[in-house]
């Protein structure tokens, strides 16, 4: 009975010894998890190309949306009341300056014209039998059959008479004049925006009959306006799609709905993409930033990693955060290594 009591508790020391020593091995893997210093990576040599990280000014990316655009656009309107008889141009269509491109017709111009027509014919009559009266009242008054104040009568009822006349014909130059201004005609040479009213649709004087571009065409950004505060004339834009840079030529002073717009020169815009929305990236700013070549940079799992280069003259597998730089063979790293470190390339 002895034996079997010492047996029993040489068991339980035993499993208290194993116990403690599970417990010191999971604290000890516990502590190894807490750490966030990169472990060496002794698989990886150190011979390779190295880089010296350095900050440097970079600008700061903001992403707008953009619209190819005209520097001005030119309303045609309407000049005159009537019906839109006819409209020859459609959007997209190229136009020059003064020509004609619809006509506006107003009946109500047709009958006052003949009505001031026919006042000028019968002025006209008029005047032609006071004149046959002077030149009666003349000879009459140079026999001495009338007296000379009745030549005056004569002579002031002759020119009555024709100023009428002239009064007549006036009042109906005017209205051909008014109707003439129903030849819709394009303010400037362009390409027509807007050309949405159809023949036979009344209109009103001031009505806007189609939208002709005016000047040189710009990308036109719409920025938030806080985003707006933030930009100069001279910032640079980027374009999706497009190769190169533009630049911001001018920033209107107008807030509408909380947004302001930017135009900004570019090369490879044509009158053919107006009206066409795209994406930009307009530099807002400037930040210190870790610029490094993307040969710099491995990607395992979906994590970026670099190589640093140790003070024993090894290497350690840091784990980047990294973002898109302006050249597309570099990359910006937010986080993970500081200026100073030695990044050492050939990771694989």
């Amino acid at each position: 009975m002895v034996r079997s009591h010492w047996g029993v508790k040489g068991m339980q020391g035993r499993g208290l010894t194993v116990g403690a020593l599970g417990v010191a091995l999971m604290a000890a893997t516990l502590q190894g998890c807490g750490q966030d210093k990169p472990v060496p990576d002794a698989g990886v040599s150190a011979n390779g190309p190295r880089l010296t990280v350095t900050a440097s000014d970079t600008p700061d990316w903001q992403s707008v949306s953009a619209e190819v655009t005209s520097q001005d656009q030119a309303q045609v309107l309407a000049r005159i009341p009537g019906l839109l008889t006819s409209l020859s141009v459609r959007a997209g269509d190229m136009v020059r300056q003064g020509q004609v491109i619809g006509r506006i017709a107003d009946s109500q111009l047709t009958y006052q014209s003949a009505a001031y027509g026919a006042q000028a014919a019968a002025a006209q009559a008029q005047a032609a039998q006071a004149k046959a009266e002077l030149d009666r009242v003349k000879f009459l008054a140079a026999n001495g059959v009338y007296a000379k104040a009745r030549l005056e009568q004569a002579e002031a009822g002759a020119s009555a008479a024709a100023a009428q006349t002239r009064a007549a014909h006036a009042q109906q130059a005017s209205i051909r004049a008014m109707a003439g201004n129903g030849a819709v005609v394009a303010p400037a040479n362009g390409r027509v925006l807007r050309a949405d009213v159809p023949a036979g649709s009344p209109v009103v004087p001031g009505m806007v009959v189609a939208v002709v571009t005016s000047g040189p065409v710009v990308l036109r950004l719409d920025l938030p306006e806080g985003l707006a505060a933030k930009v100069k004339p001279g910032a640079r834009v980027r374009v999706d799609g497009m190769s190169g840079e533009g630049s911001v030529t001018r920033i209107y002073p107008a807030v509408t709905a909380g947004q302001v717009s930017a135009d900004v020169a570019m090369a490879g815009l044509d009158s053919s993409l107006i009206g066409r929305r795209m994406a930009a990236q307009l530099a807002a700013g400037i930040h210190r930033g870790i610029i490094v070549p993307r040969a710099f940079i491995v990607t395992r799992y979906g994590l970026d990693y670099v190589q640093v280069a140790t003070k024993s003259g090894g290497v350690m597998q840091v784990p980047v955060q990294t973002s898109p730089a302006a050249d597309a063979k570099s990359v910006e790293i937010l986080s993970g290594v500081n200026a100073g470190d030695v990044l050492v390339g050939g990771a694989s």
